[in-house]
């Protein structure tokens, strides 16, 4: 087993800009999509990017908060499983789509399917929700911020 050493205390070292989207993520947390949704996202965001530090954090924080850790095994899989909502695969549907950005197209069509099911307010914390966790992956996976032992 592979275990990767971090490459430097990133969080030390720019610690006003590590607060700042520890902060942004806590707010996501706390606003109108609610903390499951946003950590859902996140999950799944984290798993497209490969950032296994990202997708332990967030299947651990899932699983205390009490989803079925059979259900969190299928994130990747959501679009076959059958433990989703309409509210769930819009979000991961978006996040996907905006994550693979500029191979991707937002279109008016994925756009209006997002309005189907979740109001502005919601859709713009979605945005936010998508793009503070795609810099926690980028900067997790680039610094190789390492799983915690479990215990």
């Amino acid at each position: 087993m592979s275990q990767h050493t971090a490459r430097l205390p990133y969080h030390k070292l720019s610690s006003k800009a590590f607060m700042g989207l520890v902060s942004l993520s806590e707010t996501i947390k706390k606003g109108p999509l609610g903390a499951r949704l946003a950590e859902l996202v996140f999950l799944r965001v984290s798993q497209i990017n490969g950032c296994a530090y990202c997708m332990d954090m967030h299947w651990t924080y899932l699983v205390k908060d009490g989803m079925d850790p059979r259900h969190l095994n299928a994130v990747a899989g959501w679009r076959e499983a059958p433990f989703f909502g309409e509210r769930e695969r819009a979000a991961f549907r978006w996040a996907e789509i905006i994550t693979a950005t500029p191979h991707s197209d937002a279109s008016d069509e994925e756009y209006a399917k997002l309005q189907a099911v979740f109001n502005e307010a919601e859709i713009s914390e979605l945005g936010f929700a998508i793009g503070v966790i795609n810099a926690w992956n980028l900067i997790n996976a680039g610094m190789r911020a390492p799983i915690p032992q479990a215990g």
